[in-house]
């Protein structure tokens, strides 16, 4: 799309995204751009790490392969399925080893610890570690050998795990693949991709990994996961300029990895209580608004018990989603609220683990991505320290400190992530003051109303004198102002007096 009211000197649209998300990261207590001391190590860093050590198994023969989105340069996991001797499925996942390279308390290291994550905006990604490291010495880059942690799992032919083990090893990726391609061809909608096709056993890999995956993924609903529709769109540019906003499909391909990282994030999780020591766990605990989520399942006419029960969440969801998918995303919002997001605490190994109650699993940690999140680094030489035998490299009390911070740095990234999504839609909107547009009202607070448009999928407030709509009402509305930096976009409903 073309902007007629551009002007010559006007920056292009990532510039000025860009901007505004290194404005609201440094409001945010976050740190956009790598200081000279992390330079100067990075200056030293020539390869990526390479160790001699005996307990490092060769697994370069495989024919491992990364599924991630089509822009992902900093690939943090590979999947792999060996031949099973019984009736049933041997899945590896090698997971990054960051750590390698990346020594505790040095200057790239304490500056990962500050922002804890990778902040993902359209415009502008601002990486954890230098891009040096992150989307190539420490990636698990097509034909190149890493350094890994693998997990290896044997899974029944019913998808019931039976035995896992960790260890270290040397992996290369054969194929670097995309979810969205990906997920057509294992619909049947589209051909193999070229980077799969170069690989000659990867087309049955892939077949069998998503079977396993589905079943997986069955028995998680079964035993209560939680499956929401949430309202994620994403800005595509051509030229430097937005020429869209897409919500972003859950298909089949992230279900696969969905499914093997949540899987890898138990293992871990028990390997680490096995061996006795404190970790770092990610947990959802049961809601405190329990009875609050109960109340809306009884204005959508079901009841739930007084007690917060995961399974009945679900099957409540999935009515709804079946019987009303245009309201879905805004119910699966509400109800994330309502449950309270995830944070990161430190469990005693032999206490009862808190678990994820949005995931229906009781063990559950980060460690599948490295590169991106901090806490998946401590992870690692959590597991890197058991597996030499040395004691931990981290004092309980250190661990205790880093928790609180990552939960509260996590907070501050995503709402750096949110407000630029609304930047974002407030760009795209700015020359189409005055047009129309059919939406769903998404929200109603003491602030206002809010209106969730459908094409293209951004929400806006409604500040004509009209009141009393409730959630869910449809909405034909039109566009009166947009505020690019504060991220506002404001509607009028179409019949109300301010459009006469």
């Amino acid at each position: 799309m073309k902007y007629p009211f551009r002007t010559r000197d006007q920056k292009n649209h990532k510039e000025e995204l860009s901007r505004i998300a290194v404005g609201v990261m440094i409001v945010r207590g976050l740190e956009p751009e790598f200081p000279a001391a992390v330079i100067d190590q990075l200056n030293e860093i020539q390869g990526p790490a390479k160790e001699q050590d005996a307990s490092i198994v060769d697994l370069r023969g495989l024919p491992w392969c990364s599924i991630d989105n089509d822009d992902s340069r900093d690939l943090d996991q590979l999947t792999v399925l060996k031949a099973s001797s019984g009736e049933g499925y041997q899945l590896l996942v090698a997971i990054a080893d960051v750590d390698a390279l990346i020594k505790k308390d040095t200057p790239i290291d304490e500056h990962a610890f500050i922002n804890t994550r990778s902040v993902y905006t359209s415009a502008r990604i601002f990486p954890m570690l230098p891009l040096k490291l992150s989307t190539n010495l420490s990636s698990l880059n097509p034909g190149e050998d890493r350094l890994a942690i693998v997990c290896e799992m044997h899974f029944s032919k019913a998808g019931l795990l039976n035995k896992s083990s960790i260890y270290r090893a040397l992996v290369c990726n054969q194929a670097q693949l995309a979810y969205d391609a990906t997920s057509d061809w294992l619909e049947g909608h589209a051909e193999l991709s070229d980077a799969a096709k170069r690989v000659p056993e990867l087309a049955s890999q892939l077949k069998t990994q998503d079977e396993l995956a589905q079943k997986l993924r069955v028995k998680r609903h079964e035993s209560g996961s939680l499956e929401f529709d949430i309202f994620q769109p994403r800005a595509n540019f051509i030229n430097n300029e937005i020429s869209e906003i897409k919500q972003q499909p859950h298909n089949r391909a992230r279900q696969l990895i969905e499914e093997f990282m949540i899987a890898t994030n138990g293992c871990t999780s028990r390997f680490l209580a096995h061996a006795g020591i404190y970790s770092m766990r990610r947990v959802v605990r049961s809601p405190e608004r329990w009875l609050k989520i109960v109340k809306v399942a009884l204005d959508h006419g079901f009841t739930l018990p007084n007690q917060p029960d995961a399974q009945a969440l679900e099957t409540f969801l999935a009515k709804q989603h079946r019987e009303d998918p245009i309201r879905f995303p805004d119910l699966s919002l509400l109800i994330v609220k309502l449950m309270g997001s995830g944070e990161y605490i430190v469990e005693k190994p032999t206490n009862e683990p808190i678990g994820h109650f949005g995931l229906a699993v009781s063990d559950y940690m980060h460690s599948t991505a490295p590169n991106r999140r901090y806490p998946d680094i401590i992870t690692i030489r959590l597991l890197k320290s058991v597996l030499a035998g040395q004691k931990p490299p981290y004092s309980v009390d250190e661990l205790k400190a880093m928790a609180l911070h990552c939960t509260i740095q996590e907070d501050s990234t995503k709402k750096v992530e949110r407000q630029l999504r609304k930047s974002e839609a407030a760009l795209l909107l700015r020359t189409r003051i005055g047009q129309y547009f059919n939406g769903i009202v998404s929200g109603v607070n003491e602030k206002g109303t809010w209106i969730r448009l459908f094409d293209p999928p951004v929400e806006g407030r409604l500040i004509s004198d009209v009141q009393g709509y409730a959630v869910g009402h449809l909405i034909r509305v039109r566009l009166v102002s947009t505020h690019v930096e504060r991220g506002f976009i404001d509607f009028v409903a179409a019949d109300s007096p301010h459009n006469h």
